[in-house]
């Protein structure tokens, strides 16, 4: 059943002339990215003030631009770092796709059970937060006059991103990580409680509810409340914290625009 719903799907894909357009468009782009130094040597930061705005020719087959650097070098140069973020995206998306606290059993799973794997796999279900809310950050800082600015008077791109893009995502970098720090330690504490976080008898919030549930109903309640309390109590301060931190930072927010 499965073979032939398999070969059912692959002929479909054959058959596709749309589909083999996008496959042999890709692969261009592809190979032109990777092949690219050696297809077209020239450098596309090289600019040539004698050839500004070259209509294309054998020596520039895509011209050049108001600085005379080779429209074609930059092409190619462009697609490496164009598909390299596409794939970077599509990849956290993929695991955005995922609930968190399933991402983190699977990794923790696949990785062994213990508390090293269960803090690789939540701090790998944690990245589509940070990274989205980077990115987004990035695309907004970059069109503002002051980075315009700097790249008209020639900066280099490692200058404008360690003097003014990463500065300005500091302050929501910061909150998200106030929110993240209540989301791990619950995380972890359920991982703990199924078993898959540390185990018993290392002493974890989650491990120690599981060792304590067994004698709750035999009069022995603290065993579980308290570690239960603090789980509670540190991602209430974590939220709490990164409201504050939310509130502080932001200059539009109602309690700066009071004061």
């Amino acid at each position: 059943m499965k073979r032939a719903w398999v070969g059912t799907a692959l002929r479909r894909i054959g058959d596709d002339k749309a589909f083999a357009l996008a496959i042999l468009i890709a692969a261009l782009l592809v190979l032109g990215a990777l092949l690219g130094p050696w297809l077209w040597p020239l450098c596309p930061l090289d600019m040539d003030f004698g050839a500004p705005l070259a209509a294309p020719s054998l020596s520039h087959p895509m011209g050049t631009d108001s600085n005379g650097r080779d429209v074609l070098a930059r092409f190619l140069s462009g697609a490496r770092i164009s598909l390299a973020v596409g794939a970077v995206v599509r990849i956290i998306d993929a695991l955005a796709a995922f609930p968190p606290l399933i991402l983190a059993m699977a990794v923790t799973v696949g990785l062994g059970v213990g508390l090293e794997t269960a803090a690789i796999g939540i701090a790998l279900s944690s990245v589509p937060f940070f990274a989205r809310l980077m990115r987004g950050d990035i695309l907004k800082i970059r069109t503002m006059p002051f980075v315009e600015a700097s790249v008209a008077m020639g900066a280099k791109r490692g200058r404008i991103i360690g003097r003014h893009l990463l500065p300005h995502t500091a302050p929501t970098m910061l909150v998200q990580c106030a929110s993240v720090f209540g989301y791990a330690i619950l995380t972890l504490a359920g991982l703990g409680f199924i078993g898959l976080g540390a185990q018993i008898p290392e002493p974890e919030w989650g491990a120690m509810i599981t060792d304590g549930m067994q004698y709750a109903l035999t009069g022995q309640w603290w065993l579980a409340l308290f570690p239960g309390l603090g789980v509670l109590l540190a991602v209430i301060a974590a939220n709490l914290l990164a409201d504050r931190l939310e509130e502080a930072l932001n200059p539009r927010s109602a309690r700066n625009q009071v004061r």
